[in-house]
């Protein structure tokens, strides 16, 4: 039996798209799009890809594309995989790839949770979840991607040693991410010092979301965590100085 679909909250669209833009929606997308299925049709990601890759990275929410792109560039050997459902994002995504002609994206415009619940296990080297809506309300945060399901399914589909990326400026949502983290046992947080969650490090692009939050005066924390290898059964002790509200 076929899973129920997710409600996926958050807009889909936006003002009208212009017609250069629906000609990319309507003659370009769809072959980048990765086809729907139920999880009993299990996804090897590196298949996706009209070349052989190095490995297979996912970002969950690109908005406009500006971190997936600059990832692709820097990296032509890696298959990047996007989640994004706001179609205007979608397209400003894909008019950037063709005009720097890369090859190795490919777009999932749905909750991205059905995508991972299909992919094959052991099948990631990277995931992002940079910047995610922080459903802020209390009665919204089921709303919230990084929840305990999700960690545990991440996890299943990161081979060992896979980093796992995340970002926020908002400190309801980082405390809710740290706490998340910390009660799984399966990654393992690389910080070791203050400034290697306050500092972007120089392999991580910047997004357009991240700008405008320091132009407005918020802090952004940029947390990065390593996938346990299976059967190692123990967490890594948190750093002195650990990011809390206010940090």
């Amino acid at each position: 039996m076929e899973e129920a679909k997710r409600i996926l909250y958050g807009r889909r669209r936006g003002r009208k798209l212009r017609d250069g833009q629906q000609a990319l929606l309507d003659n370009v997308v769809p072959g980048l799009e990765i086809p729907p299925g139920p999880p009993s049709h299990p996804v090897d990601p590196r298949a996706l890809f009209d070349r052989p890759v190095r490995e297979v990275w996912l970002e969950v929410g690109f908005g406009a594309g500006e971190h997936l792109l600059a990832q692709a560039a820097a990296n032509r050997d890696v298959g990047l995989i996007g989640c994004e459902p706001y179609v205007t994002g979608v397209v400003r995504m894909v008019r950037g790839l063709r005009e720097a002609r890369l090859d190795n994206i490919r777009i999932w415009r749905d909750d991205a949770r059905l995508l991972v619940d299909r992919l094959v296990d052991g099948s990631l080297a990277r995931v992002f979840v940079l910047f995610p809506d922080p459903w802020p309300k209390t009665r919204h945060r089921k709303r919230r991607f990084v929840s305990a399901p999700v960690l545990e399914r991440l996890a299943a589909v990161m081979r060992d040693d896979a980093e796992l990326r995340l970002a926020t400026d908002d400190t309801g949502y980082l405390v809710w991410i740290l706490a998340h983290l910390w009660r799984s046992e399966s990654f393992a947080w690389t910080a070791r010092e203050p400034s290697d969650w306050r500092r972007r490090p120089p392999d991580w692009p910047a997004t357009r979301y991240e700008r405008k939050a320091l132009e407005q005066g918020r802090s952004c924390t940029y947390l990065r965590y390593r996938r346990q290898p299976r059967g190692q059964g123990h967490r890594a002790t948190a750093p002195a100085g650990r990011p809390v509200a206010g940090a």
